[in-house]
């Protein structure tokens, strides 16, 4: 029995894209080929890589295809009665340990490689939890804390200004008040001032009057001196009559004694002297009374213009002290006025520093609020990419652990044929996936499909905010 095989060498290869989150690597593929007569099998293997594309914050998944071959393995036997050539399996043995070895060595570097990626994706991990902890601090605690202390500062300055508010129209309405009353008192003022005008005026006439009375009191006085020099001068001349007359009844008594025949004088001189005496004693009487009605009369115009000089200079002197009263009245209102209208401008100013001293609060808060938004945004925008690069390397550590996992099978399968070759003669068919084997006697085909899932999450942002996050599960079978 002659037996003769031929061996190709495996070659595998890896590849690895970084940017835009994209990730894709190659399988391994070997291929053995065995000569020989009687059947002939082959085994096809095909798997997918996805690569990821970022694009407005939306992921989207492309797949390529990888495939590698292994050609048919034929082996053939010869009769039952020929020998097995133990050389040309023994080269078959050296070249598929020398392969094996330099898989090993691959599979150790993989290894290592897949033990960095390991650890740079739990260190991504690790900093993905920290920033979704700080994002759900800072969605949590910090702008409603911003936004309470902001509305109560609000609320503070609201209740001041309108505190302020209120002050500011009471002091304007006792400022209209104490308008509203200087300007009465300026109107009583006046008032004041026009019977002042008016009792000086009223003064003036009596002063005038009172001039009149006393011209006319000093006329009567000066009649009245007259008169009593007339008087006297009556009394003197009627005293000489009296005394001529007293000599002449004399010298007529002397006569009447003398002579008793002539009239009777005396009797004439008595009616003349009562006559006269009755006239004077008329006069004097008219004269006295005439004079002590008019004495009388000047004495009650005098009283009359000295009582009205009296209550005049009392009205004047009152009035002069309500205008000294109503001046100092007037001062301290026009003093009150000023302090009220220096306090309503200083209590302006400090509304308006103070408004101003608010609003660049206001303004820092809405500056500080709007970065803390654009920081959010920020964070998010990071969770967004660290989530886009977890997610491409979940795919790219899905698809190493495929590739491990059919090399493993590939190595196993490898072993127990290399032994079974050993022992007896026969050519086996390694592949990635599967195998397929035939003999003369038994044709048998077993097919091995492997089942990969992916899952896609797509996240949605706004304005620094998420709007909406869908999950999506795909299985591919291979």
């Amino acid at each position: 029995m002659s037996f003769s095989s031929q061996s190709a060498q495996s070659a595998s290869s890896y590849r690895r894209t970084f940017g835009s989150g994209i990730g894709s690597t190659s399988g391994m593929s070997s291929m053995f080929s065995h000569g020989g007569r009687g059947s002939s099998g082959s085994a096809h293997m095909s798997s997918r890589v996805y690569e990821m594309t970022k694009s407005s914050a939306r992921p989207s998944y492309s797949s390529g295809s990888i495939r590698s071959s292994s050609g048919g393995a034929m082996r053939s036997y010869a009769g039952m009665g020929e020998k097995l050539d133990f050389n040309l399996a023994d080269a078959t043995n050296r070249d598929f340990l020398d392969t094996r070895t330099n898989e090993k060595a691959e599979l150790q570097h993989l290894n290592d490689r897949f033990a960095s990626y390991i650890e740079k994706v739990r260190f991504l991990e690790q900093q993905n939890a920290t920033l979704v902890v700080e994002i759900e601090r800072l969605r949590g605690h910090e702008p409603t804390r911003v936004a309470e202390m902001y509305e109560e500062e609000m609320r503070e300055l609201r209740r001041q200004v309108d505190g302020m508010s209120n002050d500011r129209a009471r002091m304007e309405v006792e400022r209209d008040n104490l308008a509203d009353d200087l300007q009465k008192l300026k109107l009583r003022l006046q008032e004041e001032i026009h019977q002042r005008e008016e009792a000086e005026n009223n003064l003036s006439a009596f002063r005038a009057d009172v001039d009149s009375a006393t011209l006319a009191r000093l006329d009567l006085e000066r009649r009245i001196e007259s008169l009593q020099e007339e008087i006297t001068f009556l009394k003197k001349i009627h005293e000489e009559e009296i005394h001529e007359l007293t000599s002449q009844m004399q010298e007529t008594s002397v006569q009447v004694q003398m002579d008793m025949s002539k009239p009777d004088l005396t009797v004439a001189l008595r009616d003349i002297r009562m006559q006269y005496e009755g006239i004077a004693a008329k006069n004097i009487s008219e004269a006295e009374d005439w004079y002590k009605s008019k004495v009388s009369d000047l004495n009650q115009a005098v009283n009359k213009n000295n009582d009205a000089l009296r209550q005049a200079k009392q009205e004047s002197m009152e009035f002069r002290h309500q205008i000294q009263s109503y001046t100092c009245e007037i001062d301290s209102l026009k003093g009150t006025n000023e302090s009220l209208l220096r306090q309503m401008r200083e209590m302006e100013d400090r509304l308006g520093n103070e408004a101003g001293g608010y609003q660049d609060s206001v303004t820092r808060l809405e500056a500080e609020i709007a970065k803390m938004k654009d920081e959010m945004a920020r964070h998010l925008r990071e969770y967004q990419d660290l989530l886009n690069v977890k997610m491409a390397l979940d795919i790219e550590i899905a698809t190493y652990r495929k590739l491990l996992e059919g090399e493993e099978s590939r190595i196993t399968v490898s072993g127990s044929k290399s032994s079974h070759s050993g022992s007896h003669s026969a050519a086996s068919l390694y592949s990635t996936v599967g195998f397929r084997e035939t003999s003369p006697d038994v044709g048998r085909s077993a097919e091995v499909h492997s089942k990969k899932t992916v899952l896609i999450k797509t996240i949605e942002t706004r304005d620094g905010e998420v709007v909406s996050e869908s999950t999506q599960h795909q299985q591919d079978i291979m």
